[in-house]
């Protein structure tokens, strides 16, 4: 039931805000495809053309731009899309709902996109990761980052190993780059379900509440501090919210079940479901999409 729910608010909220920034949605008009491909049945060649090209008329009105997919894990809802870059819109989502403190959704907890998959292998995650950062990390870009880790329905990966490789490649990168646990400019999303690895590289985690979609549209309980310069040297345009306390950070707690807490701060409708917004692009994991239900995960962050 809960899956089912996040899966419409997700369908709502991805298109109100993908409608905003790449127009409305264009569907194929089958109709006028067919009659366009009448012609000269007679013509073997014709008839062939125009059953081809009825077979992908009809394929192209079965892709969405937003798709839900299965994932293999409780809690957690995938969707595919297509044509859409995930995490700038995730990003406009959470901007819009952090300056407007409008509250959009009931049961989603947190809204992550998904850039990238590989194998949840450390030797695969190594090989993919060193292209994979290279946008964010590889000189002359540089950044302050964090890693974020949480793995769910998997037990052969190591949490230390996995963070400690992963900040390896990421000052190899450029030596400039530094860990920041307070205020990052990038956070590097280890995502492990089963046995697919799900990377992303996000900003203003800590700003947006760790992409907390409950959280976010709080109002700030302390000042306003200023995000520090980004990697193009241009000046970050929002101001942080409540700063979180150095321990939220530095959880390293096993089998951290991050709905329950959540639930109890909100005593209200209780979000037990989280998003993520795949790209088309990539190698589908298995799992795709989907929502979980409290289930045990070990989330962790560099420290």
């Amino acid at each position: 039931m809960n899956e089912r729910k996040c899966v419409e608010e997700a369908y709502s909220l991805l298109n109100e805000y993908g409608d905003d920034m790449y127009g409305p949605e264009k569907f194929t008009d089958k109709d006028q495809q067919l009659s366009e491909s009448e012609g000269d049945d007679d013509d073997m060649e014709a008839a062939l053309k125009k059953e081809v090209d009825d077979i992908k008329a009809s394929t192209a009105m079965r892709l969405r731009r937003f798709q839900s997919v299965e994932s293999g894990a409780n809690n957690v809802v995938f969707i595919r899309t297509l044509g859409i870059e995930p995490e700038k819109l995730v990003h406009h989502i959470l901007q819009d709902m952090y300056k407007t403190k409008k509250k959009k959704t009931r049961v989603i907890l947190r809204m992550l996109p998904i850039s990238g998959t590989c194998k949840a292998f450390l030797e695969d995650m190594k090989k993919y990761a060193e292209t994979f950062l290279e946008p964010w990390f590889k000189a002359p870009n540089k950044g302050t980052f964090q890693i974020v880790y949480k793995s769910r329905n998997n037990s052969h990966m190591n949490r230390e190993e996995v963070i400690k490789e992963l900040a390896g490649i990421v000052s190899s990168l450029n030596s400039e780059n530094k860990v920041d646990l307070t205020n990052p400019q990038y956070t590097v999303v280890v995502e492990i379900i089963k046995a697919v690895c799900c990377l992303s590289v996000v900003k203003d985690y800590m700003l947006f509440r760790k992409y907390n979609l409950q959280e976010v549209v709080k109002s700030a309980k302390e000042p306003s501090q200023v995000n520090p310069k980004q990697g193009n040297g241009k000046e970050a345009k929002l101001e942080s919210g409540d700063k979180l306390n150095q321990n939220d950070l530095t959880e390293g707690k096993n089998n951290q079940q991050e709905v329950p807490e959540n639930n109890e701060e909100l005593g209200q409708t209780k979000p037990v479901s989280e998003t993520e917004v795949v790209n088309e692009g990539e190698d589908k994991p298995e799992l795709a999409n989907q929502v979980t239900e409290e289930s045990k995960s070990n989330e962790s962050v560099l420290s």
